[in-house]
């Protein structure tokens, strides 16, 4: 009686073994991005490395030798072994120190709708602002989340949000992501001509960049 109930047990982990070894295989490879491949997930990668200045070239999806130059540069600069693959612990590096396309798209949106009139120093910034809140335990853990929280921005409220960024608002993104913060680490930011806020001058104010007054 215990053979026959074994003997299935034994097929069952033996079918099971089988099936779960090629799904888990396939599912490492599916986070490797190599030399040849062509889809988004390429594309996201190759905007990522363009955000930290590594990748000039327009994002196309396809993992060409530009790519695999740009990953062994990130991988020699973050002290990862160097083999211009972009592995599991390349894309984990990766995510934690640059954004998405569809972040960085709303970044530039919400500088050009709130300092587009001002200088790239003003418009960076603003993006420094919204990183800040990022690192800030005050404030949401995504850019999407920081950006729509209710009243955080009056390019949100008004509707300017909604306008084409222009390529100077990519630029101050971009540098902004990479760490470029001329309102000294600062949380908030206004315009002293037409805020109407009390409480935003009780906060200790930085320095002033163009018409808006950063603080934290």
């Amino acid at each position: 009686m215990k053979k026959q109930i074994l003997l299935p047990m034994l097929l069952s982990a033996f079918i099971l073994g089988s099936v779960a070894g090629p799904i888990h295989n396939r599912a490492e490879a599916a986070s490797t991005l190599k030399y040849g491949m062509k889809n988004g997930a390429v594309k996201d990668l190759q905007v990522r490395l363009g955000t930290l200045g590594h990748l000039s070239a327009k994002a196309t999806g396809y993992y060409g030798t530009l790519t695999e130059a740009a990953v062994r540069k990130f991988q020699r600069e973050q002290g990862l072994s160097v083999d211009g693959v972009a592995g599991p612990n390349t894309m984990a590096r990766l995510a934690r120190l640059t954004v998405s396309k569809a972040e960085l798209d709303k970044l530039a949106r919400v500088i050009h709708g709130e300092a587009r009139g001002e200088s790239f120093e003003g418009q960076v910034a603003v993006g420094a602002v919204v990183m800040n809140r990022l690192k800030s335990d005050k404030f949401p853990k995504t850019i999407h989340d920081v950006i729509f929280q209710p009243g955080a921005f009056t390019a949100v409220s008004d509707g300017q949000y909604k306008l084409k960024p222009s390529k100077q608002a990519y630029r101050a993104a971009r540098a902004a992501i990479r760490g470029q913060d001329p309102s000294g680490k600062s949380l908030y930011y206004f315009n002293p001509d037409i805020a109407t806020s009390k409480w935003i001058w009780t906060r200790h104010q930085t320095k002033k960049i163009g018409k808006h007054i950063f603080a934290k």
